[in-house]
């Protein structure tokens, strides 16, 4: 199912922007082995990118908002990506139960724990909702980090700035090793990863200490929201 974008127009969407991809690791991504991968987000490009980056056939859990989004979305819709509706809890859990019905069927999820594009190119704080998913699930997480997509395509606006797109493919995580509760421990393990590579490959990195999102919010983490004024 992943052909037709990761061969046909995923490469029509990078040629037409300008983006010349770079992919690290790619042996790092088992095709046999149902995976959760993880990623930065900084750009609507990131979706073409990391269908050609990643060779096997996953599923993405992607916001509602996508699905009207001109051909990616569209095509999104129509294969059976799951999207998660985030102003409604019941619906976002129930999104999540989709995800995790298909991880049992051996097939592989792909998402963006930042729940937003990053409007500076640093990683923002991580929702600990995809991490219960996988600690449930029992499946290794494999850190995907992209730099250069948010220079070529900023968040908010459809211009376009040719240049590299580099992405690497982390070893995967054992799930295992964490206890079954501990979301925010395993969202730490794998942040801390994305940040360093994303440091390795030229990115602005991340705060590690700003590592949990606040419920109900994307990009604001729970320490700064408890440290924010009462109004």
């Amino acid at each position: 199912m992943n052909w037709v974008p990761r061969r046909l127009w995923s490469p029509v969407l990078l040629w037409a922007g300008g983006g010349k991809l770079e992919v690290i690791g790619q042996e790092n991504a088992d095709p046999k082995r149902p995976t959760i991968y993880v990623a930065n987000h900084q750009s609507t490009i990131d979706i073409p990118a990391h269908f050609m980056a990643v060779p096997v056939p996953f599923r993405y859990v992607a916001k509602s908002q996508l699905k009207w989004v001109p051909i990616i979305g569209w095509y999104l819709w129509l294969a059976g990506h799951v999207f998660i509706n985030r102003t409604n809890r019941r619906k976002a859990i129930a999104s999540l139960d989709e995800a995790a019905k298909k991880i049992r069927a051996g097939t592989s999820i792909f998402l963006y724990p930042e729940g937003t594009r990053s409007e500076d190119g640093r990683v923002l704080p991580f929702k600990k909702g995809p991490f219960a998913l996988a600690l449930k699930a029992r499946v290794p997480i494999c850190p995907i980090t992209i730099e250069g997509s948010g220079n070529l395509m900023p968040k908010s606006t459809w211009n376009i700035t040719p240049g590299p797109i580099r992405v690497k493919v982390g070893k995967p995580i054992d799930t295992t090793a964490f206890a079954e509760d501990d979301r925010e421990g395993l969202a730490r393990a794998v942040r801390a990863v994305i940040i360093a590579d994303s440091l390795a490959l030229g990115g602005r990195g991340g705060d590690l200490d700003d590592a949990v999102a606040a419920a109900g919010a994307e990009g604001v983490s729970e320490a700064r929201e408890q440290a924010l004024p009462i109004p």
